[in-house]
């Protein structure tokens, strides 16, 4: 019997990958290279832990890459996000249980920072595509208490942002970026995340640039910086955050720095991160080009490779115009006799994580909160119910990719004897 190109390149595939990996393939690694070592080095032997150098790099280097002016760093990208709408509710008179447009499908931190301001989230629904807000069905749920759109740009892809700022700006709404999940994205040209009022990113340690934990928030508005870094540093006068803010000053200078350097004007946090992480991030910002291609790279040998699945998955698509840095590999099952929990416990009992597609409207603290909105948001359920993503970090090797596009061959093929 003479066998297909296609059925010999699977039999190889199960035969090369039969034995399980020893290891499990995760989302993300730290990736410290000797640079990195180096420059925390720097720091421990400098003994300057608090705001410094580092910090003020990561900053810069972050804000100018995205074409805005100012950078503010804080310790997680959900404090970035908390305190950007901290400080445009301050600054804009927002009331409380005044509302924010959100996703429906994002993670749990983007629509939290928003009651956590005393505000009220109102979800759309999302593309079936590209899983970003769909700009199509936003303006049917402004009402006159909307302030702002939330916008997430999600696994690595950036929303449609020029409908959603044509919206904002014959609304009169603010826009936050949801950056979190999209370093070095470019839509139509322009980087993800400078498009709105505040772009907001995170460094946790399973994303693109990764420090352990950190946040920035980038801006091109002088006076939402100074906010914002207030906010961070337990909503101190901004004329002092950093200890060199104090030195080589005019005696006039100095007199006035030391009346409002104790001076705290705000209820704010301490959203502070140390210079060993900023260092950790400036020493992969350096490189970040690498980081993203590997990313990008990796994703289209899955794409290429499991596109045979396609009449079962949903793979990702990238939106016409746009760059995706891919965060994590996000599929979708198409076909209703697949259930998902047999494919993802598949993958996990031979050592390649999952995750669900950031379920929020089944959260438990959601149906607390909100009720079941299930029906509300077909394209979100849809996702909730079927899809689920998987890592495509740039430490991933060419044997961990082919296992992994092994035991989807694996899967699949015992389904399709199944239907026999």
């Amino acid at each position: 019997m003479r066998y297909s190109i296609e059925t010999y390149l699977n039999i190889w595939y199960l035969c090369k990958f039969m034995k399980k990996i020893a290891h499990r393939i995760g989302f993300g690694v730290p990736n410290i290279d000797d640079k990195a070592k180096k420059y925390v080095m720097d720091v421990l032997n400098t003994q300057r832990l608090s705001y410094g150098p580092y910090c003020k790099k990561l900053e810069d280097f972050t804000a100018n890459w995205h074409g805005a002016k100012y950078g503010v760093v804080s310790n997680s990208g959900t404090s970035a996000l908390r305190v950007a709408v901290a400080t445009l509710k301050e600054l804009h008179n927002w009331k409380d249980n005044d509302e924010i447009i959100c996703p429906s499908s994002t993670f749990v931190a983007t629509s939290n920072v928003v009651i956590m301001n005393n505000l009220k989230p109102v979800f759309v629904d999302v593309e079936k595509e590209y899983y970003c807000i769909d700009p199509k069905l936003i303006e049917a749920k402004i009402t006159n208490k909307t302030r702002a759109i939330m916008v997430v740009h999600h696994y690595g892809l950036p929303a449609d942002m020029f409908p959603i700022l044509d919206i904002a700006k014959k609304h009169n709404l603010k826009v936050i970026e949801d950056s979190c999940e999209t370093w070095f994205a470019k839509y139509n040209g322009k980087p993800a995340g400078c498009l709105g009022d505040i772009g907001c990113f995170s460094t946790y340690v399973a994303h693109n640039i990764t420090t352990g934990v950190g946040g920035i928030s980038i801006t091109n508005n002088e006076l939402y910086a100074k906010i914002m870094r207030s906010y961070c540093n337990h909503g101190r006068n901004p004329i002092y955050i950093s200890i060199d803010d104090d030195f080589g000053k005019r005696e006039d200078e100095l007199q006035g720095i030391i009346d409002k350097r104790f001076s705290f004007e705000r209820l704010g946090y301490s959203f502070r991160i140390t210079e060993m992480e900023a260092a950790l991030g400036v020493a992969q910002l350096e490189r970040w080009e690498s980081i993203i291609s590997k990313r990008q790279e990796n994703a289209q040998y899955f794409t290429e490779h499991l596109k045979k699945f396609e009449k079962y998955l949903q793979l990702p698509k990238i939106r016409p115009g746009c760059s995706h840095s891919f965060m994590m590999y996000p599929v979708v099952i198409k076909d209703p006799r697949i259930k998902k929990k047999d494919l993802v416990l598949f993958l996990e009992n031979n050592n390649v994580t999952t995750r669900n597609m950031n379920p929020l409207m089944r959260q438990p603290i959601y149906l607390k909160l909100f009720g079941d909105l299930y029906k509300q948001y077909p394209v979100t359920q849809w996702i909730d119910e079927n899809g689920f993503y998987f890592g495509c970090h740039q430490e991933l090797t060419l044997e961990e990719k082919d296992y992994i596009i092994a035991l989807f061959t694996e899967f699949f093929d015992s389904f399709e004897k199944g239907l026999n």
